[in-house]
């Protein structure tokens, strides 16, 4: 083939509204670039896996984590299948999802949608991630918060749905606490799910004005695959399975 495969890996879920929005997000990397062989693996929780995928492909594959983060399962899973791999089958890895400027703009996006005008100086804003044991994974999610905090908002922070603190519902309390006017949350997730729902339901009971919507099958997510797609593809020196 001229373009290697792209394999995405989703992290999986049982709610099949996640598998929902990961097929409509593919199909729109297949609507931008039909001349490639686009498929999707799940890390847990719905099949394929990524070891099914790969060992009934041969030639060349670009394989891209479908993750916001780099944490464990970028850093451990997925590497640790790739080196189980066919070894016929030579595999480039690329980057996650994020951190990407493109992101911001979604977010931006769903909280808009939810009624609330970007930057607005009256709104307090709780980035809400998925968490993770991995410190450097939720440091990016504060970086991404104050970055965002120069958009004018009265003020973004940071905050966990799992594995870290602070949880959504405090960071809701603590800009109560702190005299903001209304505070929205902005989930940082891909799709629906347990988390999801779970965010919603306590924000809201904590104080929270707005629970914008997931990012979703946004077309800048596409869009950011792609852009990882050549990344990983045109690298002069690919990036390497070992864990980190």
């Amino acid at each position: 083939m001229r373009h290697p495969r792209l394999v995405a890996v989703a992290h999986g879920s049982r709610d099949p509204r996640a598998a929902a929005v990961v097929s409509e997000l593919m199909a729109g990397v297949r609507r931008a670039r039909p001349e490639l062989d686009a498929r999707t693996a799940y890390l847990d929780h719905a099949p394929p896996s990524l070891g099914q995928v790969l060992g009934g492909l041969e030639g060349s594959a670009v394989v891209l984590p479908l993750l916001l983060t780099e944490a464990y399962h970028s850093r451990v899973d997925i590497p640790a299948a790739l080196r189980a791999r066919p070894p016929h089958l030579a595999v480039r890895y690329g980057a996650t999802l994020g951190p990407h400027p493109l992101l911001a703009r979604v977010l931006e996006r769903r909280l808009a949608e939810a009624g609330v005008p970007p930057g607005d100086p009256g709104m307090a804003v709780v980035l809400v991630s998925a968490g993770s044991s991995d410190a450097r994974a939720n440091q990016v999610i504060g970086e991404m918060a104050r970055a965002w905090s120069a958009r004018g908002w009265w003020a973004v922070r940071a905050a966990y749905a799992s594995a870290a603190a602070p949880a959504p519902e405090r960071a809701v309390a603590a800009l109560r606490a702190a005299g903001a006017p209304r505070v929205a949350v902005a989930p940082y997730l891909l799709a629906p799910g347990h988390f999801a729902d779970k965010v919603r339901r306590d924000a809201l009971a904590a104080g929270a004005d707005v629970v914008a919507d997931v990012l979703g099958p946004a077309p800048e997510l596409a869009e950011i695959l792609l852009e990882r797609y050549e990344e990983a593809r045109t690298a002069a020196l690919p990036r390497e399975f070992a864990t980190a």
